[in-house]
């Protein structure tokens, strides 16, 4: 099976034509009755052996961070190492220069720059809690800012190597926590901040990832795969903080008043999800139009089969709405002013 990423290489390497790669993708496309654009395309897997090589990366990125532990240079034994997340992003460098670099192999990449950056991390805040053991909240917050700081400077160097596209993502979430960090530092008491910190960072990085959308309309190249998972990060961001807001969060019953809102506002995150061909949205707020419409069945009388109900409706809905996603889509596509409708992904496949 071969993704659109492996597509484009193979048009840059010059064994396929542009012509005749979009001639097979106008087959799939076909085959299938639906657009390619409207596939949503990300590489994740390219055979069994990106599973293999994934699951004996962790077995060897563990052990190590667990050696490393052993290694404490001073740190008293109930503090974390910072040798363990040294070792642990020194291997996982090492093993991206073969499995990233030369093989260039999906999810075995992922988790490797997920060790690479998470090692850096840890061994970061194993290093701060040794220096600064008795550090308050103002002061832990500045420490946080500055740990995420270096791990996306970290995300940027892996970058700027191995080009992996869930990179990007990592790194700006990283640079949000530096101005989280920073803000709560300045504000240590406020209990709404951190949420409103965590819906504007999760903007940040929605607008991030509709620039790099923006830049490849068609998803034919490694810039769609980016903006796939910087929507993967912002959405949860966005999603969590808004129905926290909301007092969703608060306890274990709300009113109705409050479940209408909130099944309104995932109308309208599935409103821009089919505008922006994205259904990261949709699946991060999930849980939260669940919850709110297993409420509204209960408050109806439905207390035994509340539950039910609730899966049956939610789960017709979006398997319908995957059915008719295109037509769906082109419904709120068109609709749309010209000026927005041209800088979001084809409703049907490039112009040739």
């Amino acid at each position: 099976m071969y993704s659109e990423s492996d597509l484009q290489d193979a048009v840059t390497a010059g064994a396929l034509t542009p012509q005749a790669a979009q001639a097979l993708r106008d087959h799939v496309a076909q085959s299938r009755a639906t657009p390619v654009v409207d596939e949503e395309h990300f590489r994740l897997l390219s055979g069994f052996n990106d599973i293999f090589v994934s699951i004996a990366s962790v077995i060897l990125l563990v052990a190590l961070g667990w050696l490393g532990n052993s290694l404490r240079f001073g740190a008293p034994d109930h503090h974390p190492a910072f040798m363990s997340g040294l070792l642990v992003a020194a291997a996982s460098w090492g093993l991206a220069e073969y499995f990233t670099r030369q093989r260039r192999m999906a999810l075995p990449s992922i988790l490797l720059l997920c060790g690479f950056v998470g090692g850096i991390a840890f061994a970061l805040g194993a290093f701060a809690t040794q220096i600064f053991p008795r550090a308050g909240d103002s002061e832990a917050a500045l420490i946080l800012s500055g740990i995420a700081a270096l791990s996306a400077a970290a995300a940027w160097v892996h970058w700027q190597r191995f080009m992996v596209p869930i990179t990007v993502a990592a790194g700006a979430a990283a640079a949000a926590g530096v101005v989280a960090g920073l803000i709560i530092a300045a504000f240590p008491n406020s209990e709404t901040l951190p949420f409103l910190l965590l819906l504007a960072s999760g903007i940040a990085i929605f607008l991030l990832a509709m620039r790099w959308d923006m830049s490849d309309r068609a998803r034919i190249t490694r810039r769609s795969d980016v903006a796939f998972w910087l929507h993967l990060a912002a959405a949860p961001m966005i999603a969590h903080s808004l129905f926290h807001l909301l007092g969703m969060l608060d306890g274990d019953e709300i009113g109705g008043g409050r479940a209408l809102l909130v099944i309104a506002l995932y109308v309208a995150f599935g409103i821009v999800a089919l505008a922006i061909d994205r259904r990261a949205l949709l699946v991060s707020s999930l849980a939260y139009v669940l919850f709110a419409l297993y409420a509204l069945f209960r408050q109806a009388g439905a207390v035994e089969l509340s539950w039910a109900l609730t899966s049956l409706v939610i789960g017709s809905a979006l398997l319908l709405l995957s059915a008719l996603w295109h037509h769906a889509r082109a419904l709120i596509v068109y609709g749309l002013p010209t000026a927005v409708t041209d800088r979001l992904p084809y409703l049907d496949r490039a112009p040739a």
